[in-house]
């Protein structure tokens, strides 16, 4: 896995429409659902976020229980109105540490603790202070994640809530 880019990305206060997860689940298995079986479309029909990459959500927390909370969904404008069926959750306004992250997706390389702990490493070199126990996301931005390279590699956004 390489990083291919590194920057800031400042969101206005978000709604995360979408469904929440225990963090117990397999997460692979479940963005895989949520891509054949449609579960965007409702989403991706409701007034975007304008000013920012598009792309599905996978985003994480730590729960009020000390647990992982995980949602698949979309960042959209604050106060979109939620299809029956879907959950959400407001997001403040937040800076973000964005990654490029570049690899193979069914290697398991783009995603996981390891990954997370070394974009953390680059935290000191572009001035980056994390915001402890925050919001996480993996960002699936159609073309860079959704198509392949020659090599079969893409580039997963992955954002780390900063101060």
């Amino acid at each position: 896995m390489d990083v291919k880019r590194i920057y800031r990305e400042s969101f206005p206060a978000v709604r995360l429409i979408g469904r929440r997860y225990s963090g117990e689940e397999n997460f692979r298995v479940l963005r895989e659902e949520w891509f054949r079986g449609g579960l965007f479309a409702p989403l991706e029909a409701l007034p975007q976020l304008e000013g920012h990459d598009s792309g599905a959500i996978g985003a994480k927390r730590i729960a009020e229980n000390g647990g992982l909370e995980y949602w698949i969904g979309l960042f959209l404008p604050a106060g979109t109105q939620v299809p029956e069926g879907y959950d959400f959750v407001d997001i403040e306004a937040m800076d973000y540490a964005v990654f490029w992250l570049y690899g193979d997706d069914q290697s398991g390389e783009l995603f996981g603790l390891e990954t997370h702990n070394r974009c953390l490493e680059q935290f000191p070199a572009n001035h980056f202070v994390r915001r402890e126990d925050d919001w996480c996301f993996e960002r699936y931005n159609c073309p860079r994640f959704t198509g392949p390279d020659a090599e079969g590699r893409v580039i997963l956004d992955y954002g780390i809530s900063i101060l």
